[in-house]
């Protein structure tokens, strides 16, 4: 797992680990990125094992911040609207930058 943080988001990104493992560990650290924005690159991914995740990202969001998962593997029509994932880097950025939008105008 790779920690890199650009402004308010922190970009996290799944190395050699098992998604499971991945999962855990980054259940660990969430506390610590709950002030900011979150980018998941996930190497190795399937819908069936994204539970952990998906909880994540619900209480994430509660706090009124971003959290988006980059995976070339996975398709948004599997999951529940509240869980984004896109297939790029530079699409979970404009992502995130059309959310902070849409919170400062209110909408």
């Amino acid at each position: 797992m790779t920690i890199e943080q650009d402004n308010s988001t922190a970009i996290i990104t799944q190395e050699k680990t098992s998604l499971s493992e991945f999962s855990k560990k980054f259940s660990v650290l969430h506390e610590r990125f709950k002030e900011g924005n979150v980018i998941l690159q996930l190497n190795d991914a399937h819908s069936d094992s994204m539970d952990v995740l998906v909880s994540l990202s619900k209480t994430h969001r509660e706090l009124n911040h971003s959290f988006v998962v980059v995976s070339a593997q996975l398709n948004q029509d599997d999951f529940e609207e509240d869980f984004t994932v896109v297939p790029t880097l530079q699409e979970a950025h404009d992502y995130i930058e059309m959310e902070q939008m849409e919170r400062d105008l209110g909408i």
